[in-house]
């Protein structure tokens, strides 16, 4: 399991499927697709990004994915680190959304052009 923080980098870079990007590129994408390769956090992501709403409570999710609160949160914590979710406190619970320009850079990513 990934437990390293991940700051996806910042502007989008060219589709790595198209040309070559350089070494700090391809470990800041790494670093970040290797966080969304664990499936509870891929389900958390996909969730939240398809939820009415466009947002859930961290409440709703253990029950959801089957894991632990404490699990939950570890996985929403590495997920907000990454800047892939907002994090917004409402009373006691968290409210979580997708944030569509980060994710956006590694979807672009993998583009073909």
């Amino acid at each position: 399991m990934y437990d390293g923080a991940v700051k996806i980098i910042e502007t989008c870079c060219d589709p790595v499927l198209v040309e070559p990007i350089d070494t700090a590129e391809a470990e800041e994408l790494a670093g970040a697709f290797k966080l969304l390769a664990d499936p509870v956090r891929l389900r958390i992501l996909s969730l939240i990004a398809n939820s009415t709403a466009g947002e859930l409570c961290a409440c709703e999710l253990p029950d959801v994915l089957g894991r632990s609160q404490p699990t939950v949160s570890h996985h929403l914590s590495l997920l907000t680190d990454a800047g892939l979710l907002s994090r917004e406190q409402r009373g006691k619970w968290a409210w979580f959304r997708v944030e569509p320009k980060r994710v956006a850079v590694l979807r672009d990513a993998l583009e073909l052009s």
